[in-house]
């Protein structure tokens, strides 16, 4: 499938699939939207929750690019919280893409260029540690295979849209994420649609609707109760 690199509202870059129009991330501002919903509504949202945690472990489903990645390492080094990061990814991002992408350019951060390599060049199906506060684990296969019973304490759900591949956002789908968290776990996403939050609710999630990213009214987050 033919993809393009464009520059978001944020001055950030994303990949475009045309035959889908569809986007990586926000039109509107790839970097502001990782940072409101995956580290604000997730990462931080759940250490304010348990503020004892002084390590974490997170899914992401849809690894991409790297930048959810990327600001979860930063983060983890500022507040010395060690993480034990998994990323799923069906169809790796080519290395040509990385170099145009580089989100180093407009990540803060003195260790930002040199973590953003560290994470694409890990070998996949192998645990890395890329930092002291980070350990990185990529698994090339498809979002359904996910059978871990209880091992995360927060999932970034980050794939493609419902409109174009709706079988991403199943009740099935979602039974796999609740089976995967540990009690009291987080699931946060940008999707807001009513039949993404009743697939949710379905699964066991107990569902909040917040305010959405730039571009974006709403967003949804789920606890595993």
């Amino acid at each position: 499938m033919k993809r393009e690199i464009i520059k978001t509202g944020d001055g950030s870059s994303t990949i475009f699939l045309p035959d889908w129009n569809e986007h990586y991330h926000s039109k509107h501002g790839a970097l502001q939207e990782a940072l409101h919903v995956f580290i604000k509504s997730g990462y931080q949202y759940y250490l304010s929750e348990a503020p004892e945690a002084h390590q974490l472990s997170i899914l992401e489903i849809g690894f991409g690019t790297g930048l959810n990645a990327l600001l979860t390492l930063l983060e983890a080094e500022k507040e010395r919280v060690k993480i034990w990061y998994t990323g799923v990814e069906a169809y790796p991002v080519e290395a040509e893409e990385l170099k145009i992408l580089d989100y180093s350019e407009v990540v803060p951060g003195e260790n930002a260029a040199g973590a953003f390599k560290k994470l694409h060049e890990a070998p996949w199906e192998k645990s890395v540690e890329i930092s002291p506060f980070f350990r990185l684990q990529k698994q090339k296969k498809f979002f359904i295979e996910i059978s871990e019973i209880q091992e995360f304490d927060l999932i970034y759900f980050d794939a493609f849209g419902p409109r174009v591949q709706p079988e991403l956002w199943s009740e099935e789908v979602f039974r796999n994420m609740y089976a995967a968290l540990n009690f009291g776990g987080v699931l946060v996403t940008y999707s807001a649609k009513g039949d993404v939050r009743r697939a949710m609710q379905a699964a066991g999630f107990e569902v909040t609707r917040l305010p959405g990213p730039p571009g974006k009214r709403e967003m949804l987050r789920a606890v595993k109760p």
